[in-house]
């Protein structure tokens, strides 16, 4: 239903020269579009989640031939700012609390881009077609009662905040790297990587053996995202040290 959903969006594009958006697509979405592309028209896209690093992005498939670059076009996406109304009384609140409160509301998923949490404090991007609902009917996260008011988008600034992680490898393979970033063995981790469940920039990859190269972006559902900032020496038993900034 996605690939088709995104070919008629591609098509429509294309033959009335104008941009189509998609809904929210996470990783592995956005992986079946990159499989699709030999299908697509002759046509431009672009993605874009809110803001840079988003991985949760809408497609924009641009049939205006005055286009040329993501900047140049207006997403349908609303930054919603989430706070509570008391802090001192607030519930320890986190990612889950606040997507729950929002899917709560009966809010298809696909609406919803990323949430980034800052002590209880929430920044949501929601599609525009479903933002003001979430601004009038969110009034609680978990049980805390909040407040909500919308961001512009020059006024949002997100700088990733990072857990830094050492160890070293024999190789820079992807499951060695994954088994520093989370602690645990290459072994309990091949699983994740054969069932699609690790993306290296946004591109699902099924090889343990896949070499990383510096300053890749990984994420792995259910268990985070890191970056790895590649080697820095090599230990006389010829091993690599490698440094992973894990996404907080």
């Amino acid at each position: 239903m996605l690939r088709r959903r995104l070919l008629d969006l591609a098509n429509t594009a294309y033959n009335r020269g104008i941009c189509m958006f998609s809904d929210f697509l996470n990783l592995n979405e956005q992986n079946i579009f990159v499989s699709l592309k030999n299908e697509l028209p002759r046509i431009k896209y672009f993605t874009y989640g809110g803001f840079k690093d988003a991985e949760r992005k809408i497609l924009c498939f641009c049939g205006n031939e005055q286009i040329n670059s993501v900047e140049e076009i207006e997403f349908p996406i609303t930054c919603i700012k989430v706070v509570p109304i008391n802090q001192r009384f607030s519930d320890s609140l986190n990612h889950r609390d606040f997507l729950g409160a929002v899917l709560n509301l009966g809010i298809d998923r696909s609406k919803v881009g990323d949430i980034l949490i800052d002590a209880n404090e929430g920044y949501l991007f929601a599609h525009n077609t479903i933002s003001q609902f979430i601004f009038d009917q969110l009034v609680k996260v978990k049980h805390t009662l909040i407040s909500t008011s919308f961001t512009p988008p020059q006024d949002f600034h997100y700088q990733p905040k990072y857990i830094e992680v050492v160890g070293t490898v024999s190789s820079v393979r992807l499951d060695s790297i994954l088994a520093v970033a989370f602690h645990t063995s290459r072994s309990s981790l091949s699983g994740l990587i054969e069932g699609g469940k690790v993306f290296v920039n946004s591109k699902e990859i099924l090889s343990n053996s896949y070499m990383l190269k510096e300053n890749d972006v990984v994420s792995v559902r259910g268990l985070g995202k890191f970056l790895y900032t590649g080697t820095s020496y090599q230990t006389k038993k010829g091993r690599y040290s490698v440094k992973i900034l894990m996404y907080s």
